[in-house]
């Protein structure tokens, strides 16, 4: 099986699959209601909608790196404010985070044997995720995308 091939399943494990850990993004976000998205509990930093919202500029940024872009913070912004509650809104952003997935599962199975090692050309540089190799990209990426899923999943728990 080839990285492409490899980081494919994953991420689709990842998004709707049955990976170890639980449930997947998608299973994840058709539970939370756009009430329950914008509502921020006492002590939260971020609310549900604004974590969808981080998820997607991160995804985006990563399919900007992978098309030999400057990395940089994410165009749209790192943590991008989700408004004020708006079922359609709501939606719209569930929507995109799946469509840009989609669109990243196409460069990924673009990408060669050899690219994958190739190294991102910025410098090492932890807070943004460079001078790292595009499958290490897209491994961060894939962590990034559980990492955030059980944050959701723990805020819809807590409101109830």
């Amino acid at each position: 099986m080839t990285i492409s091939e490899k980081l494919s399943k994953e991420l689709e494990q990842v998004l709707s699959g049955d990976p170890w850990y639980g449930a997947p993004v998608y299973t994840i976000l058709e539970k939370v209601s756009f009430e329950t998205a914008y509502e921020k509990p006492a002590g939260a930093v971020h609310n549900i909608a604004g974590i969808v919202l981080h998820m997607l500029s991160w995804t985006e940024e990563v399919m900007d790196r992978m098309n030999e872009m400057t990395a940089q913070q994410p165009s749209s912004g790192d943590w991008p404010d989700p408004g004020t509650p708006d079922e359609q809104k709501w939606q719209q952003y569930v929507n995109d985070l799946k469509l840009v997935n989609v669109n990243l599962l196409g460069i990924i199975q673009s990408y060669t044997e050899e690219q994958w090692s190739e190294p991102i050309l910025d410098e090492r540089n932890s807070e943004l995720g460079t001078g790292v190799s595009y499958e290490e990209l897209v491994r961060g990426l894939l962590q990034h995308h559980v990492y955030h899923s059980a944050q959701i999943a723990l805020l819809t728990r807590i409101i109830g």
